[in-house]
């Protein structure tokens, strides 16, 4: 069975991130582009790892994981290569009803990180449920170069419509008809 698209509003939702190197970094990018709200635990951190939890100001501790550690979170991303740690961690999850993500290890996930696009308010995320990060990867590319560049001024234009009219079908109406003439001018 698939995973279900959902996005997830993750203000007020800690989140922690175990490991510290290249797959660890590159995961803390992509939630970078969504919370701040974010701690890193990891023995090791590689330099790029370093210089972001500086720049960003991130709360850290160079140690080993121990059990107990993710009480206090919703969310915990296991970046290491130890599989025992991360089949233990993903069982512990389930006592703190935190949603886990074990990079590589789908047994262990909960949710999987899409290959997404974001453009200002605009998200689109692609998935293959895990069989193929890199067909993601490709798709979301080629998705990438059909967007076009004021697709965030457009938007704002569209919520500070749906701001300013009252609620209803002939709102419902006019803002449908903007969308739908703003994507048929945009893919000619």
């Amino acid at each position: 069975m698939g995973y279900f698209p959902a996005f997830l509003k993750l203000d007020n939702k800690k989140i922690l991130l175990v490991g510290g190197g290249n797959v660890a970094y590159e995961k803390l990018i992509h939630l970078l582009d969504f919370s701040k709200n974010i701690d890193i635990l990891s023995k090791n951190f590689s330099d790029e790892m370093r210089y972001k939890i500086d720049e960003m100001n991130l709360k850290y501790e160079q140690r080993t994981y121990l059990k107990g550690d993710i009480s206090e979170y919703a969310i915990v991303v296991i970046a290491i290569d130890d599989i025992t740690l991360q089949s233990e961690i993903f069982e512990e999850s389930k006592n703190y009803k935190c949603l886990c993500n074990a990079v590589d290890s789908v047994d262990y996930c909960d949710f999987i990180f899409p290959s997404y696009i974001k453009e200002g308010a605009l998200t689109i995320a692609v998935s293959t449920s895990g069989t193929s990060p890199a067909m993601a990867k490709h798709l979301r590319r080629y998705l990438q170069n059909l967007i076009p560049q004021n697709i965030n001024d457009f938007l704002q234009e569209m919520k500070e419509l749906r701001k300013s009219l009252p609620k209803g079908k002939k709102r419902m109406k006019m803002l449908d008809e903007k969308a739908k003439r703003y994507i048929q001018d945009w893919s000619k």
